[in-house]
């Protein structure tokens, strides 16, 4: 672990920085709606036709999420109908490492857990 303070703990804490990093990617589909943002910014109809088994209420959901943890910028524009798009801000950008090292460690295993 990195020489920080933070990882000579005996419990995880709200401050560590993996507990932060897993916070803001909580939640069933979080991973699949960062990696659309990740293509750049998208409205809430591209990104659920984009993720057409996701419902509407789990994308706002998580997209409220990511906004409250940083990851995600929400601009209303004003008109009618009024246009709301979604993008990725600095930070949000910063989790594309990590969703592929995550992809890699997973893809490393190439037998199910438990049989073998």
């Amino acid at each position: 672990m990195p020489d920080d303070a933070r990882a000579a703990v005996a419990e995880p804490t709200p401050s560590c920085p993996v507990e932060i990093t897993l916070g803001a990617l909580r939640g069933r589909w979080t991973t699949l709606v960062v990696r659309e943002l990740l293509h750049g910014e998208r409205t809430f109809t591209e990104l659920a036709r984009a993720l057409p088994a996701l419902s509407d209420k789990v994308l706002s959901d998580r997209l409220a999420q990511l906004a409250e943890s940083g990851v995600v910028v929400r601009d209303r524009r004003p008109g009618w109908p009024p246009r709301t798009s979604y993008r990725l801000t600095p930070r949000g950008h910063r989790l594309g490492p990590v969703l592929q090292a995550l992809w890699d460690w997973g893809a490393d295993g190439t037998t199910a857990p438990g049989s073998g």
